[in-house]
């Protein structure tokens, strides 16, 4: 039987899912293979970084990313431990454990993006 929060986690996941795939494999690309490629020598350099960080629009791009990134891995490491390892019968704890974590590490992101 479907719990009635189950939607709700479900559509994080998948956000999520949709978000790591899509915008960190981008991210990666461009951060660590483009930019050098090109010879951006100043482009990572602190006071450039902190620029664009600070912009109002790549906070919440980078929040997104992040947040929605720890749901998908909360998500997906709750039913790994139920299902992979039958922690069926402690399926409150592991659910508690696990989005707790994410709901700790999207607080502590917004912290972190707000204190920039």
């Amino acid at each position: 039987m479907a719990k009635p929060t189950d939607p709700f986690w479900w559509l994080l996941f998948a956000a999520g899912g949709t978000v790591a795939a899509l915008a960190t494999p981008a991210l990666i690309v461009l951060t660590g293979f483009a930019a050098p490629a090109i010879g951006a020598t100043g482009a990572f350099a602190y006071d450039r970084v902190l620029v664009l960080v600070t912009d109002p629009v790549t906070r919440v791009l980078l929040f997104g990313l992040i947040s929605l990134s720890f749901f998908h891995w909360a998500h997906r490491f709750r039913y790994t431990l139920e299902e992979g390892l039958a922690l069926k019968q402690a399926w409150v704890p592991v659910a508690i454990a696990c989005y707790g974590a994410a709901i700790a590490g999207t607080v502590w992101a917004a912290a972190v993006l707000l204190r920039v």
